[in-house]
């Protein structure tokens, strides 16, 4: 099985895969306490067949100093109240199964497991 968590991907690819991400329709949050970046993560917008006009959330990261603290939720909170004034009709997420942690908080959020993500290499 292949892991797609760890950081064996260089700047320069990085870099190139982010700069190619903004092409499309994504958009990059962060969430600043006191002016300190503690966290982010990214908007992909699309119109699906089963959710209609719909949001992505892509790796929301919280610094571990400032998890467990409410600063997700507000964070997911103000990406609802944001969406809802453009008009659209659903929020998704993927999360890492292994994050059990994410899990609980999707839930308490409002989140429904619908089912599971599947990634196949192709390079």
């Amino acid at each position: 099985m292949q892991n797609f968590t760890n950081n064996k991907y260089t700047d320069s690819v990085l870099i190139n895969r982010f700069k190619n991400m903004f092409n499309h329709e994504y958009d990059c949050l962060g969430i600043y306490v006191n002016k300190n970046l503690v966290g982010l993560c990214g908007l992909w917008y699309q119109t699906r067949h089963y959710s209609g006009k719909s949001c992505e959330i892509d790796h929301l990261y919280i610094l571990p100093d400032y998890q467990n603290k409410g600063v997700g939720s507000k964070l997911v909170f103000w990406i609802e109240n944001y969406l809802k004034k453009l008009g659209y009709e659903a929020l998704e997420l993927n999360a890492y199964k292994e994050n059990t942690k994410s899990h609980e908080l999707y839930k308490r959020l409002g989140f429904d497991h619908l089912g599971f993500h599947f990634v196949k290499r192709l390079a």
